[in-house]
């Protein structure tokens, strides 16, 4: 995510609790509700057995369903998809850099001994990962065998997220692994437990300010963190984000093509057919497209297309 933002926020001392209401920017018209929850991710790979191995036995995915060349993963014991596989034989490895669309997926584990318990098994593997103490959570990161980035995280607790102003502090600090892996405790590790779910996208974008338009006031996303160096930070329900984005690719960075590894599509889960109908009322006033797909559903692409469904009474 970038580097430490000391000198963005200024001393410490003018950190203020991030209690409900006291953080974020609202869009203008559409806002999008509390009760959001983020469905699963899919994903173009070269090959789905090399996949379905490395998000099993790294991950700890559990394979809920496979018809061809396509296979959907989630947690042990619940039928909740998160990654959704899609092979395309001999596709190229994603790009870090020069492409826009998936920076990572990021998977939320239940509890910080949840967390441990993971890079515990990480470290038996032999699986290499980097970290980040993001203040409002604590995350790894890996890269997939189409190089695909994913975060594997767990939140603190809200009681403790500060903010300056109305901009949530976040950043990117040293992770005590020791002590991340001290509340794993004696239990082993059996997988993504039961209660994970898919916590938040960050995609690569070609302009903030554009995706901001797309993404907060025309879908109506919060804005939660806005002077982090070349990202934007969006939620819904005073998270700290639902979704990320940032121009680290480059000035130059261009949308995949169909022969390489992406992101074909990420998803948005809302109570109501109300709420879905309202989203896509809000882009389509902002002037972007949408399409139906299906009762209560309908999908969109950003400005650099990138898929997004939007669908109701799934989550």
């Amino acid at each position: 995510m970038g580097t430490s933002q000391q000198d963005i926020f200024g001393a410490a001392a003018r950190a203020l609790p991030a209690t409900p209401g006291s953080y974020g920017q609202r869009p203008a018209g559409y806002r999008l509700p509390e009760s959001l929850r983020l469905g699963p991710v899919r994903l173009q790979v070269a090959d789905l057995e090399r996949s379905l191995a490395y998000y099993q036995r790294t991950l700890g995915l559990r394979l809920l369903e496979q018809a061809g060349a396509q296979a959907t993963l989630g947690p042990v014991g619940a039928a909740v998809p998160l990654v959704e596989l899609h092979e395309r034989r001999g596709a190229r490895p994603a790009l870090t850099r020069g492409q826009t669309g998936l920076f990572h997926f990021a998977i939320l584990l239940p509890d910080r001994a949840s967390l441990g318990r993971f890079v515990r098994h990480l470290g038996q593997i032999g699986a290499r990962a980097g970290a980040g103490d993001h203040l409002v959570s604590e995350a790894f990161y890996l890269q997939d065998p189409d190089n695909l980035g994913i975060e594997v995280y767990a939140d603190r607790p809200r009681s403790g997220w500060r903010r300056v102003g109305r901009e949530l502090m976040m950043a990117t600090d040293p992770v005590d692994v020791p002590g991340v892996v001290a509340e794993a405790g004696e239990e082993p590790w059996r997988g993504m437990p039961r209660d994970t779910r898919m916590g938040h996208v960050h995609l690569h974008v070609g302009n903030i300010e554009a995706a901001s338009a797309f993404y907060s006031e025309g879908l109506g996303f919060d804005r939660t963190v806005w002077d982090y160096p070349g990202a934007l930070f969006m939620s819904a329900g005073g998270y700290h984000h639902h979704l990320a984005v940032n121009t680290w690719g480059g000035s130059g960075a261009a949308p995949p093509t169909d022969a390489d590894a992406q992101l074909l599509e990420w998803t948005i889960d809302l109570a109501t057919a109300g709420d879905t109908d309202a989203a896509s009322a809000s882009l389509r006033q902002a002037g972007f497209t949408t399409e139906a797909a299906g009762p209560a559903a309908f999908v969109a692409r950003d400005p650099w297309g990138t898929r997004l469904r939007l669908r109701t009474g799934t989550s």
